[in-house]
């Protein structure tokens, strides 16, 4: 009982140093454009937001798709088609320029920072293939991310995601945000699955279909959520599908030990040598 308390006195603690941090800093936050103020407020109000590279603008865009397909390219074929649960390839692309340097853009900084209300901390990044599916595990299973309070993905359709894809899927936050009623009924389901997460069947007993928005886009569609925020899963697919996934958190975010797979050798770190977009 007595640790029970300490524990709830540290949480308490914790999240009040959080709140006046937030406070502190928000007279420092850096300016944003009429567009970009709209992203921040309707990830806000939503917790995701959807656009195109093209509408970001991003200057080293052409030099990340060409390295992304190129990496994609060569990826070993796996020969996984006797398998039921067909983990996704990963590889960890976080030190080629090509990639750090798209996610480090002075302009996705100044929106994430002034979403995330704190210095923010790039992790890395992940260029990720994932495989047909007819059971769901996983991030195929709905979720929250735990690596801090707010956490920002910025996920990059490399081609065309239509359903049989398992296009990324999310509920918007006003409707699992408490003190909604709902929002404690999924916190409570998923505490008790020890956090792995919902299957469909579950989460239908709390929230209709209609509450979920598939995000379903071409080539270049650019995913902007908040993975802690938002309950969110990848949906059971038939075909491929290949993404890139940003990630950021505050500098430093509550559970560092979670974001170490972004840049450490836990996945593949490939090359570009002699194969530079830039020779």
């Amino acid at each position: 009982m007595i640790n029970r308390i300490k524990k709830k006195l540290l949480a308490c603690q914790s999240q009040l140093y959080y709140e006046a941090s937030l406070l502190r800093y928000s007279k420092k936050l850096p300016q944003l454009s009429v567009g970009d103020r709209w992203i921040v407020d309707t990830l806000k109000k939503e917790g995701a937001y959807i656009t195109t590279l093209a509408d970001l603008g991003l200057p080293s865009t052409r030099e990340l798709l060409q390295a992304s397909h190129r990496l994609l390219r060569e990826m070993e074929q796996v020969s996984n088609s006797h398998l039921t649960h067909k983990l996704p390839q990963i590889y960890t692309v976080t030190s080629l320029p090509e990639f750090s340097i798209w996610g480090s853009n002075r302009k996705l900084f100044n929106i994430i920072e002034n979403y995330i209300g704190l210095p923010i901390n790039f992790h890395g990044v992940h260029l990720r293939k994932d495989f047909s599916n007819q059971h769901q595990f996983g991030t195929l299973l709905w979720h929250k991310d735990s690596e801090d309070r707010r956490i920002i993905k910025v996920i990059i359709y490399l081609h065309d995601v239509e359903e049989q894809h398992g296009p990324f899927e999310y509920v918007p936050r006003s409707l699992t945000s408490i003190p909604n009623f709902n929002g404690y009924r999924v916190d409570r389901k998923l505490k008790q699955s020890g956090y792995l997460g919902l299957n469909d069947q579950e989460l239908a007993k709390i929230l209709p279909k209609s509450a979920c928005k598939s995000c379903v886009g071409s080539a270049g569609t650019v995913i902007i959520a908040d993975t802690r925020a938002v309950l969110h899963h990848g949906t059971i697919r038939t075909e491929e599908r290949s993404a890139l996934f940003f990630t950021y958190t505050a500098n430093p975010p509550k559970r560092p030990e979670l974001c170490r797979q972004y840049w450490d050798d836990i996945f593949t770190i490939p090359v570009l040598s002699n194969t530079s977009v830039h020779s």
